[in-house]
């Protein structure tokens, strides 16, 4: 069964960079055929896909994005890892990593096969 495990910090302060990272286990993040991707909730508000990798490298991300933002793998370690720049008091949210399968389209969150626990991050000085 495979398992995602979000890490990072939980305060980062204006202008900075949001690093989080997510550790796969059960599963190879090269195994075909799989989006891994972030997604965010906001306070009060709906989950927003973010950005995903695919199990050979591809990257996509959302149009919706305010920020510069990459994801990036480590396949060594069986992770990937996020990275939000120039961050503001809105990034402050939940972030969730996930998994879900390439014969779907990525940004579709209900489609999602598993989840990490989430990861609330707060933005501020």
């Amino acid at each position: 069964q495979v398992q995602l495990q979000e890490s990072g910090p939980d305060l980062v302060k204006p202008s900075q960079t949001l690093s989080l990272t997510c550790t796969v286990s059960g599963a190879a993040i090269t195994a075909a055929y799989y989006y891994w991707s972030w997604v965010r909730q906001p306070p009060a508000k709906g989950l927003e896909w973010m950005e995903a990798i695919t199990y050979d490298g591809t990257t996509l991300y959302s149009p919706s994005l305010k920020r510069p933002a990459t994801i990036s793998r480590d396949t060594q370690k069986n992770q990937f890892a996020l990275q939000l720049k120039s961050v503001t008091p809105e990034d402050t949210d939940v972030y969730c990593c996930a998994r879900l399968r390439t014969d779907t389209r990525v940004e579709n969150i209900d489609e999602i096969d598993d989840w990490g626990q989430g990861t609330q991050v707060t933005v501020s000085s």
